[in-house]
């Protein structure tokens, strides 16, 4: 089955969550407003929503119940890439104008805030504490992720120890989260939701390498911004770390690039075709599949229903993307 035809099975149930993000970025101010409506209208594909109402049928599947924990998600997610434009100094994200190009900074860093703690607000729908802790947890360790990147930016000395942690926690984590809240929302076992946790972990690493891969093999029509941003951003990816620890010219050349990206930026291309001559993006792809293969496994624990089947396409589908 498609991944299209996965959404059209949550078509209602998608819409009903739409609206639900729409109402929730509405403020009493215009610009945050307006700022709010265009990320949200930029699109995306609701990756972590459709997981949470997956993980729900394992349980009590109630919609108007859910749209409380799968909105929350979405705009935590939202939220972070407001913050992460503004630290990237982005001025595209999905082939637009991202809301720091559009207005600026400030703007940026407050529509972020506020759509953060429309996230919290939302979720008090539950009275639940666990489904609080959970949230709270992952968007502190959300921001972990992002001053370890700050850290680590033009950083050549890290491991991939360091990479796999702060994809873990920039990435994986609401992926994982959102398999088992939804889980924890229809009051399914603690057993299922602890394996959905870690089935969405695993879709989650394979997620981020993919991306990270696809930055480097992808166009800029496909990425919706250009080709080689990681390292335009000082970013150090596992195509690169790989490259760099069997290649002493592609570190040094990376090294230099480093040195003053603004004036060396027309030599992104050169670097890139260096780390695609490499086995680094095949080494990456091998990393992704294998946490792939980790996510199926898991799922091969949970109990037999179509939902079962939907996540492995997903993840699949994930894991495999071109763009």
């Amino acid at each position: 089955m498609k991944l299209a035809e996965i959404y059209m099975q949550f078509q209602s149930d998608i819409e009903m969550i739409e609206k639900e993000l729409e109402a929730n970025v509405q403020a009493q101010h215009d610009v945050l407003t307006n700022a709010s409506l265009q990320l949200l209208k930029a699109g995306g594909k609701r990756i972590r929503p459709v997981f949470v109402l997956l993980a729900a049928r394992f349980g009590s599947y109630d919609i108007n119940s859910l749209k409380h924990i799968a909105a929350p998600l979405e705009l935590i997610h939202m939220g972070s890439l407001v913050h992460d434009d503004v630290i990237d100094d982005a001025d595209l994200r999905r082939g637009k104008k991202t809301i720091k190009s559009q207005w600026d900074n400030r703007v940026a860093m407050y529509t972020g805030d506020f759509i953060f703690g429309k996230a919290l607000e939302t979720s008090t729908h539950f009275d639940n504490p666990k489904i609080h802790q959970i949230l709270s947890n992952a968007m502190m360790e959300m921001c972990l992720g992002e001053i370890e990147q700050i850290r680590d930016q033009y950083n050549l000395e890290q491991n991939f120890r360091i990479y796999l942690r702060r994809i873990k926690r920039k990435t994986a984590l609401l992926i994982a989260v959102s398999c088992q809240l939804g889980a924890l929302a229809a009051n399914a076992s603690s057993y299922i939701q602890n394996q959905l946790y870690r089935f969405g972990y695993y879709v989650g690493m394979s997620f981020q390498i993919t991306d990270d891969v696809l930055d480097f093999v992808g166009t800029e029509k496909q990425l919706g911004k250009p080709a080689g941003g990681d390292l335009l951003q000082g970013n150090v990816t596992l195509p690169a770390l790989y490259a760099m620890y069997n290649h002493d010219d592609i570190r040094k050349q990376i090294q230099s690039f480093f040195q003053d990206i603004e004036k060396n930026a027309e030599c992104i291309s050169d670097i890139i075709a260096m780390i695609k001559n490499t086995n680094a993006i095949q080494y990456s792809i091998k990393i992704s599949d294998q946490y792939l293969h980790k996510a199926f496994e898991t799922l091969e624990t949970l109990p037999d229903i179509i939902e079962k089947k939907y996540l492995y396409e997903i993840a699949s589908y994930i894991g495999k993307r071109k763009f």
